[in-house]
């Protein structure tokens, strides 16, 4: 697929897969680097600012669900969203002025690697206009078996499905019972290795339990646009603007009509998305036991 046909099909279905933008070497380095957080892990008992941690984790046996803001943990991870091929994707999707959010690294281990419930990610950080997206870096060959990302096509055009729990609280996920024709439509993102998808802020999506004798390795970035500014506000100035990848900083933002539902209150169990939504009981995935 040439670039210049990935914009109509990410705007027609919210999502486009682009095979091969990370090659053989850039993986390996990344496993290796991979290997060594989570055998770091095992001096550590609780979730930390690097480590969200599956249940059942040990000091004998680390299990990390999450590596939090990659980027900021170690330069190859930075590296790979400001690189050539992943930019000029960026820039067909999204334009010339871009913007990174965050980071994080989701880690599914064989036969237990956590799901993630149906949710879109603009119900975490809504901002005044909705050009942002998140990739996905499949650091792992992904099929039906180890937990594929799964997204709803069109779902980006459609509301913003309520977030909250039962308590009124953020819960970070969408009720199934509500959203089961959506459900049914999903469309599993799989490829090999290096193959990276590109999902709408607005896109419904999650991912089950991996059931493999696989790893699940998916490093997610948020980017948006430059001129999309974050509605809760932007707590540190410099830090948002250290954090553009092209273009010029800016105080304008663009404002444009999108639906929008606030995160708040704040979720019951604060912390990643995990934490945020083992507070709802209405679960649509499997989960292992710990």
């Amino acid at each position: 697929m040439s670039h210049a046909s990935l914009r109509p099909a990410y705007h027609r279905d919210g999502f486009v897969v682009v095979p091969d933008l990370l090659g053989p070497q850039q993986l390996q380095e990344l496993r290796e680097i991979i290997a060594g957080l989570v055998a770091a892990s095992s001096a550590v008992t609780e979730h930390t600012a690097v480590y969200d941690l599956e249940p059942g984790h040990t000091p004998a046996a680390p299990r990390v669900r999450r590596i939090k803001q990659p980027h900021k943990v170690h330069p190859a991870f930075d590296a790979v969203v400001r690189s050539a091929p992943v930019m000029a994707v960026l820039a067909e999707l999204l334009g010339p002025e871009l913007r990174l959010q965050g980071s994080k690294l989701n880690m599914k281990a064989a036969k237990y690697g956590s799901p993630v419930e149906w949710h879109q990610d603009w119900a975490f950080y809504p901002h005044s206009n909705d050009d942002m997206l998140a990739i996905g870096v499949m650091l792992d060959d992904m099929d039906l078996e180890n937990g594929p990302l799964m997204v709803v096509p069109g779902s980006h055009k459609g509301p913003i499905w309520n977030h909250h729990g039962e308590d009124g609280r953020f819960a970070g996920l969408v009720d199934p019972a509500d959203i089961e024709r959506e459900i049914a439509s999903a469309v599993a993102l799989t490829g090999r290795a290096g193959t990276m998808s590109f999902h709408h802020v607005r896109a419904l999506h999650g991912s089950a339990l991996n059931t493999s004798d696989r790893s699940r390795n998916l490093l997610l970035y948020e980017v948006s646009a430059s001129d999309a500014w974050p509605l809760l506000g932007v707590a540190d100035f410099d830090d948002f603007n250290r954090r553009l990848l092209s273009g010029r900083p800016t105080v304008e933002p663009r404002v444009t009509s999108v639906p929008v539902r606030l995160p708040l209150p704040p979720a019951a169990r604060q912390g990643s998305i995990y934490e945020n939504q083992s507070s709802s009981g209405k679960f649509y995935f499997h989960k292992a036991n710990a």
